[in-house]
């Protein structure tokens, strides 16, 4: 079989490409690609994008260790690793992350073919964007990756360097630029527009949730959010239960997960404003838990402006929260998904607490900080509207 159409011709193709094209792959790719073409306009309710909630403007954050990190990274990448490994700001493979285990349209370096000091200045990239919270979630997610691949005895096909690492933009200049890392249940996109940070989508998941065995045993994942989400949910009155309530089964997958930018998601369940504020508390605990990924600067920004919202965000809940369960947050500016989900490296198909997909994003068209790039290229560059994650 040919490759599918749409796939990026640069060079030698990344580690770990399909030796044979199958009618299968061909087409899960060929919805992918589709998907990923789309003009993107951002996750939205029935209403359509509301305009204006995220003004371009400087922070005072200090972002220069971030900038550093980046350059560092790549001054240390040969001229073919630089071909393979950065993108245009603008590049459609921003769109191409997935959280499967399987190739399909994966790009950028591979983490597992690069030596210790390349890999060391990839990983210091997202440490400095992240809080110490954020990426140390990051990693024990990257290591629960092996435990699978020992689980399975496959740990040629899934282990802790089996992720795709690209740069985009040029933050030598000081100019917007950003970073993905995608590969089996850790895709993440982080964007810089000066000291503006967009950390989403960020898709995070695990199975196991806990390696009981292996090299990382110990390492678990996700028990604060499945916990807090257990608490805010049972601290809820009756009425309140059936308000936040938002359907009787849980879904197959999250609603607004891989190819899904520009998804249609209409507000269900109980408004924050409606609980107490001990219920409000735990609320925002566990909203907390996935703001705080960021840096710890860029978090305390994300989080007023989260809070500006506060009145219009709304707790969503399917399932038991004795057994498996749902759940999501969702306002104007933060959408937040949790998931207790069927077995695949374990053989069930039902929904169970030892799988587990989370997702964050930033609705009404700032994924990927298109929003901010949109007026960034609006002041400084008047003749050219960029969006990233869309072929212009």
């Amino acid at each position: 079989m040919k490759e599918p159409v749409g796939l990026r011709k640069r060079g030698n193709p990344p580690t770990r490409k399909p030796k044979v094209w199958t009618p299968e792959l061909l087409e899960k790719v060929a919805w992918r690609v589709k998907a990923a073409n789309e003009p993107f306009r951002g996750v939205a309710t029935s209403d359509g994008i509301r305009p204006g909630l995220f003004p371009l403007r400087g922070t005072g954050a200090d972002v220069r260790k971030v900038y550093q990190a980046a350059e560092d990274y790549l001054a240390g990448l040969t001229e073919r690793q630089l071909a393979e490994g950065r993108f245009p700001m603008d590049d459609v493979s921003w769109r191409h992350w997935n959280n499967g285990a399987r190739y399909f349209l994966r790009h950028g370096m591979l983490l597992e073919d690069f030596d210790d000091v390349q890999r060391l200045r990839a990983m210091n990239v997202m440490r400095e964007s992240l809080s110490a919270y954020g990426y140390g979630q990051l990693v024990d997610l990257m290591h629960l990756n092996r435990t699978i691949g020992e689980l399975s005895d496959n740990e040629e096909g899934l282990n802790e360097w089996l992720y795709w690492f690209s740069v985009y933009g040029e933050p030598e200049n000081g100019g917007p630029w950003g970073w993905q890392l995608d590969g089996h249940h850790v895709n993440v996109n982080c964007v810089l527009i000066g000291d503006q940070m967009v950390l989403t989508p960020s898709f995070l998941g695990a199975e196991p949730a806990v390696a009981g065995s292996g090299k990382y045993a110990g390492t678990m994942a996700f028990r604060a959010e499945e916990g807090l989400g257990h608490e805010l949910f049972t601290q809820l009155g009756r009425r309140q239960r059936e308000r936040a309530t938002i359907a009787d089964t849980q879904p197959e997958e999250l609603f607004v997960g891989a190819f899904r930018d520009n998804w249609e998601l209409d507000y269900e369940g109980l408004r924050l404003s409606e609980m107490s504020s001990g219920q409000r508390d735990t609320a925002l605990r566990l909203l907390g838990l996935y703001v705080n990924r960021a840096r710890d600067d860029q978090a305390r920004v994300r989080m007023r402006e989260v809070l500006a919202h506060e009145g219009d965000t709304h707790f969503g809940w399917i399932g038991d929260p004795d057994s498996t369960f749902y759940y999501r947050f969702h306002s104007p500016v933060i959408l937040v998904e949790f998931e207790h989900m069927p077995g695949v490296i374990f053989d069930n198909d039902y929904h169970s607490r030892r799988h587990i997909h989370t997702i964050v994003r930033t609705p009404n068209g700032n994924d990927f900080g298109v929003d901010l790039l949109r007026q960034h290229h609006e002041r400084h560059h008047t003749a050219r509207t960029a969006n990233p994650g869309q072929q212009v």
